[in-house]
């Protein structure tokens, strides 16, 4: 069947259809038929500079609205396999790309069927520059909320900061196997590393150990061996400062060449350096024990996993 109206542009910027009205719709189409449209627009230009194939320009108003009584009032679709999107908005000179308002449901919903492998998401926030990749705001509700039926509800891979109070309603499961301080650290040529044993020094600074039964000792540095702290306290003691672990489980450097070590024997610093020894005598063992042992070490030095038990 012909077309009501048809027209066609035959020279360079010439208009195909131009409708002009000064007081009404400047063109307007209406279809009676389902699954109709009542206006097309079609660009089949092959070269990459294409233009739409439907453009509205407003001055003051919008550039194009799109109203429905029952179903979506704009709908956009592509068969782009190079990251042609579907719709797309773009704030040119301060305002956003893309607005979304609801009286009765969300203001922008995002959904995808793609699998996690490909690494897609229902909604991908991302700041090129140095800003936010999203941003949640309420009033008087929650900012963001997160959920999953089966996953986690949130990951944060990279840096966690929490400016206000932290409410938790299940457990905290801390992967890593101690608690640890910051201790200011003696500056020193080489840092003492994961495992050290450490001693304090008068003015109140840590460096390793190197006499036995020190009752200046304080403990291990974390991080040592396959366990990491679960959590640090005290921040803020400088670059020199290490974390000694407090509470929980270690590695520590021991030397069993003063007698060999066995499971649930009590550790203490010894005559070598940042390392640990049995306690075998109790009289001078008592304010300087550093742990217990978790594992055997019947000879020379190692990396020995104990239990951090400061008394």
């Amino acid at each position: 069947m012909p077309a009501a109206l048809e027209g066609h542009g035959t020279q360079a910027e010439e208009i195909g259809v131009l409708g002009e009205a000064a007081l009404a719709d400047g063109v307007r189409g209406i279809s009676h038929a389902p699954y109709k449209s009542g206006v097309i627009g079609i660009n089949d230009a092959a070269s990459p500079q294409a233009g739409p194939g439907v453009q509205g320009v407003g001055k003051v108003g919008a550039g194009v609205v799109g109203e429905s009584e029952r179903w979506h009032g704009i709908y956009g679709k592509t068969d782009s396999t190079i990251g042609g999107a579907g719709v797309m908005g773009e704030g040119a000179a301060g305002g956003p790309g893309v607005l979304g308002k609801s009286q009765h449901w969300h203001g922008v919903y995002g959904e995808t069927s793609a699998a996690g492998t490909t690494g897609a998401a229902a909604v991908w926030g991302e700041n090129k520059a140095d800003g936010t990749g999203v941003v949640g705001h309420s009033a008087h509700g929650t900012g963001v909320y997160g959920k999953s039926d089966t996953g986690a509800a949130g990951i944060f891979d990279g840096k966690l900061e929490v400016r206000g109070d932290l409410d938790v309603a299940g457990d905290i499961k801390l992967l890593g196997g101690d608690l640890a301080e910051l201790f200011a650290s003696r500056t020193a040529t080489r840092p003492a590393e994961p495992g050290t044993v450490m001693s304090l020094d008068e003015n109140g600074t840590i460096a390793p150990s190197a006499a036995a039964y020190d009752k200046k000792v304080v403990g291990v540095i974390a991080g040592a061996g396959s366990y990491r702290p679960g959590v640090i306290l005290d921040a803020g003691c400088g670059e020199q400062a290490r974390p000694i672990a407090m509470v929980g489980k270690a590695y520590c450097r021991a030397d069993a060449s003063y007698a060999p070590i066995e499971v649930g024997d009590l550790l203490t610093a010894s005559p070598t350096e940042g390392h640990a020894m049995k306690a075998t005598d109790p009289s001078r063992a008592f304010g300087a024990v550093i742990g217990k042992a978790m594992a055997a070490l019947p000879e020379g030095t190692g990396l020995l996993s104990i239990v951090v038990t400061l008394r």
